[in-house]
């Protein structure tokens, strides 16, 4: 349904600057053949591997981090979770940390959920996060019950001597597409208390696009853009946000004698519904903090439980930012064409999450509540439910089945075979 002139190189389809990624492509075939959490033949194993390497999966089924996330530090990776047999991979009680470059990640599931912990007793765990990375895509994954973000992009505020270097020594070039992000868990398990969080691009990460993604019942960050943030929110649907849909936020304490940086953001062809947990009169885009924001806000849908229309705009805090608006989009992939807001709901209904193809129960229910007006924020994954029990099943992975240039199938009976 996107379309982009021919930078998208990662697969077909890609968006955005991290398009440019070859992943692991060209590197050597690693196969995941257990279920278990670490040693020979796990996931854990293989993303610790060293050179370019393309992760397939030989085993279905659920992988129990028992609280230990998954970190991805070896750079040139590909996670192809589509080569998966039935009912597909999915992580709970723990998330994914990506700190290095050129990956990509697509077709999983991460559900950390509050993995046994008291409440408020600071088990804070993103579903999957970006730290200090680059040239990165996450498509087409689920990324649900978080206890911190469900899906982030952040890295050292200040690291070096000018905004360039900041710039240059946090997460950039981040590509969030076509991804389920959503019931980040409320009153759970962070030492805070409430934190149900969708998305945080922090402090001066640049080139990030959050495109063709599912919010949905995330009470803040829907996605958050932090102080001096470059990038896009393109063709997203957002339902059921609580307090906040999409905002933007240069915290003055957390920069303290740093010079702000301007932050530049073009918000296009969005879709926010209200549902159950929504503010009333919630404005689609809100400002806060301090500095300066160049915006570009364009082809924005909002409407209330009832179907009528939404403010486009709004403000919240104390600080006094001031509001730039732009006539073109100061941040924007070449070549990237947009949806129109009309066609948004429908299509990220059709895609989003891993392997709509073959949806798992709790991908369907959020879907379906999407789609109908209904569920809440939750405070725990007790609440729809728990953790899943899917049981194992193997398939053995076939080379010639798949494109390995970008493990497209070559028939797409290949995706559902036994």
């Amino acid at each position: 349904a996107w379309a982009q002139a021919p930078l998208a190189t990662a697969f077909p389809g890609a968006l955005g600057w991290a398009a440019r990624t070859p992943g692991g492509r060209g590197g050597r075939i690693v196969r995941v053949t257990t279920l278990a959490n670490d040693g020979p033949g796990s996931l854990r194993a293989a993303v610790a591997e060293k050179g370019p390497r393309i992760v397939v999966f030989e085993v279905g089924g659920v992988i129990d981090l028992d609280r230990r996330n998954i970190k991805i530090n070896e750079p040139f990776l590909t996670i192809a979770g589509q080569t998966a047999p039935s009912p597909g991979i999915t992580l709970i009680r723990g998330g994914v940390g990506v700190s290095t470059h050129d990956v990509l990640i697509r077709h999983i599931r991460v559900r950390p959920g509050e993995a046994g912990q008291a409440k408020k007793s600071g088990w804070e765990c993103d579903a999957l996060a970006c730290d200090r990375a680059h040239d990165v895509i996450v498509d087409h994954c689920s990324l649900t019950w978080a206890t911190d973000e469900n899906l982030s992009a952040s890295g050292p505020r200040f690291d070096g001597a000018d905004a360039d270097a900041w710039r240059a020594a946090t997460s950039r070039g981040i590509t969030f597409s076509n991804n389920i992000v959503a019931e980040g868990l409320s009153n759970a398990t962070h030492s805070k208390g409430e934190h149900s969080k969708g998305s945080l691009i922090h402090d001066n990460v640049g080139e990030a696009l959050v495109v063709g993604n599912l919010y949905a019942h995330n009470r803040e960050r829907n996605p958050l853009f932090k102080g001096g943030t470059e990038g896009a929110v393109v063709n997203n649907y957002i339902y059921d946000p609580g307090k906040r849909a999409v905002h933007y936020n240069l915290h003055a304490k957390e920069w303290g004698e740093h010079p702000f940086q301007r932050g530049r953001l073009s918000v296009v062809g969005n879709v926010v519904q209200a549902g159950p947990s929504t503010l009333d009169n919630l404005a689609l885009f809100q400002l806060g903090g301090e500095g300066e924001l160049e915006l570009h806000a364009r082809d924005n849908l909002g409407l209330d439980r009832a179907g009528a229309p939404l403010p486009a705009f709004g403000r919240f805090g104390d600080g006094t930012p001031g509001l730039i608006e732009a006539a073109q989009a100061p941040v924007w992939p070449a070549g990237f064409k947009a949806l129109p807001a009309s066609a948004v709901k429908a299509a990220v209904l059709r895609e989003a999450g891993a392997r709509p193809w073959d949806r798992d129960a709790i991908d369907a229910r959020i879907l379906r509540e999407a789609a109908e007006g209904t569920g809440r924020i939750i405070d725990s994954e007790q609440d729809v439910g728990g953790y899943p029990a899917y049981p194992e099943t193997r398939r053995a992975f076939r080379e010639a089945d798949w494109n390995l240039d970008d493990m497209s199938p070559k028939r797409p009976e290949v995706l559902t075979a036994g």
